[in-house]
């Protein structure tokens, strides 16, 4: 019973040994944010992440002054440099004027690995008419734009040239911020969703 018993407790510490140097390589290596990631692409599936736009579409659509639809609007920061994948800097105030998507994010947080093929499939069909910008928090600007090519995505893809303002600093990433065409802060999500909505399409064309 004892030599069983050993045996038994020997298996279980050689399982949670082989857990343990898995979970150890995956930290390391940084695919533990694509491992993760892809699991979480199941829940994003549910809809249930997706930021809830379907009343502000439905108010835009029966109010022809947005303004009144949506009250108490905040102003957008537009004082905020950025710098591209080709190393220029550009400021936030250039895409004045048309609705922009900004999506804070980072190569080692998984929900931003789930949640980046729905934000590819979006630029895809809407980067001719919205403006993305996809802001890398990774200590290493070039990790973020080898992650970019390595998934194939062309995203538009900035770093901060400087102090973001503190209407975009959030203590959670992802974390994406829609701007409207008149400069209004139109929605702040925090966490993961499936951009590649149909009613988060109608929410940005309402915003136009």
């Amino acid at each position: 019973m004892k030599t069983k018993k050993n045996k038994q407790q020997k298996k279980s510490w050689l399982t949670y040994g082989v857990l343990a140097v898995g979970a150890i390589i995956l930290y390391t290596t940084g695919l533990h944010a694509e491992v993760v990631g892809f699991a979480q692409r199941g829940l994003l599936a549910t809809g249930l992440m997706n930021p809830d736009v379907k009343e502000i579409v439905q108010n835009d659509t029966n109010n022809e002054n947005q303004a009144a639809s949506r009250p108490n609007l905040t102003k957008a920061d537009f004082n905020f440099k950025l710098i591209d994948r080709e190393g220029n800097t550009k400021s936030l105030a250039e895409l004045k004027g048309k609705v922009i998507f900004m999506n804070v994010w980072a190569t080692w947080c998984p929900p931003c690995v789930a949640e980046m093929p729905s934000i590819d499939k979006l630029h895809e069909e809407m980067g001719d008419e919205v403006a993305f910008v996809m802001l890398s928090m990774d200590r290493n600007f070039e990790t973020a734009k080898k992650f970019d090519k390595q998934k194939g995505y062309n995203l538009p893809i900035y770093a901060p040239a400087g102090n973001i303002p503190s209407m975009y600093q959030s203590p959670a990433i992802p974390t994406t911020y829609v701007i409207d065409a008149k400069g209004n802060l139109a929605l702040t999500h925090k966490g993961m969703a499936d951009y590649n909505d149909p009613e988060f399409k109608k929410f940005l064309n309402s915003l136009k």
